[in-house]
């Protein structure tokens, strides 16, 4: 008696299907994400020169939240703290409270920047809220709208305090 096996080698018209919508939703979502992108850059663009700064160091990533942090105020050692904590949460064990530690520290700097930004521009703390949670579209009323740049004020940080 001889037994034969077959191992699925052929994609069924199911899984080709299921594949198809895959990668169709995955192109949407793209788009999706690069549309984000380019509201955010060119909001933040007009921001940035609203500042006085050059439009272009909105496109550059890290560069341009070392550059929002010049404009408004805040320190930009943030940036170091939030990457420096990414790569430690590697770490076994430890990395999950270091990574704990990190997402309440994004947190706190999100708002801190959202606050800071509205304030140097003369806007609420409903404004900053907007420019936490929706920020490509607020960059984009603060930079296009009739908000004038009016220095860095920025909030009241409790870790690098102003001396």
């Amino acid at each position: 008696m001889t037994y034969t096996y077959d191992y699925g080698t052929t994609a069924s018209s199911v899984d080709t299907g299921a594949l198809a919508i895959s990668g169709g939703l995955f192109v949407v979502y793209m788009i999706i994400c690069l549309a984000i992108a380019v509201v955010t850059i060119i909001g933040m663009w007009k921001v940035f020169t609203k500042a006085g700064e050059e439009g272009w160091k909105s496109i550059i990533p890290v560069y341009n939240i070392i550059t929002l942090c010049k404009i408004i105020g805040v320190s930009p050692w943030w940036i170091l703290i939030i990457f420096g904590a990414s790569i430690l949460s590697l770490i076994p064990i430890l990395g999950i409270l270091i990574g704990l530690a990190e997402m309440v520290a994004a947190v706190y700097f999100g708002i801190l920047v959202a606050k800071s930004t509205a304030n140097a521009f003369g806007k609420d703390t409903g404004f900053a809220v907007g420019l936490y949670f929706l920020g490509p579209i607020f960059y984009c009323i603060l930079g296009f709208g009739k908000a004038k740049y009016e220095g860095a004020k920025p909030m009241n940080d409790i870790i690098f305090k102003k001396k």
